[in-house]
């Protein structure tokens, strides 16, 4: 089925459709639809699926906090790596990776440790301001004041997402894959 296909999309909703299945002659559960936004919306899980040779995919951009204090769902995610066999005309895909990211450290890494560092090192609101615009995060001047308030009476943890400003964010998954099973809150399953 899958022989002679690289379409990244494709596999992975090919993936998913599978799960899926898998899942509902098992479980009741509410499914998601786009209009939702997430797949397991009772959940507040997300699935993503993506080749362990570029772990990354995209999620619709809400608000710049998500960057800061996580994109308000946890995530499990599968990486695969797909082969063919052009003798028996088959594709492999195989799991290399499950992992399982909470909510709360669904946020990007390097812009909650420069904000945790700031915190730490006593900061003042105008560091944080400063570090906010240098990570050209996308929010207006009194939205990045609205940010720094909150970061000073309430900090974020640590996440462990790239997250790269775009239309949507681009959610790369290297650094989780390797703190997975290390970390709490960012579990290894297989």
């Amino acid at each position: 089925m899958l022989f002679g296909v690289t379409d990244g999309k494709a596999i992975g909703t090919y993936l998913e459709h599978s799960f899926r299945t898998h899942l509902r002659q098992r479980y009741q559960f509410e499914e998601g639809n786009s209009a939702k936004g997430i797949d397991f919306p009772s959940v507040d899980v997300d699935l993503k699926v993506t080749s362990t040779r570029q772990p990354q995919s995209s999620c619709p951009f809400k608000s710049a906090r998500q960057k800061i204090y996580g994109l308000g769902y946890g995530l499990l995610i599968f990486t695969y790596d797909k082969s063919d066999d052009h003798l028996s005309r088959t594709g492999c895909l195989s799991i290399v990776h499950t992992i399982y990211v909470e909510e709360h450290r669904t946020a990007d890494y390097q812009t909650t440790s420069g904000i945790l560092r700031i915190l730490e090192h006593n900061g003042t609101r105008d560091d944080l301001f400063a570090f906010l615009q240098e990570r050209m995060l996308p929010v207006d001047e009194i939205g990045a004041w609205s940010i720094v308030d909150e970061l000073i009476a309430h900090p974020p943890q640590l996440g462990y997402l790239t997250i790269s400003n775009a239309l949507q964010w681009r959610l790369q998954y290297g650094r989780a894959i390797e703190q997975a099973g290390i970390i709490a809150g960012v579990e290894k399953l297989t």
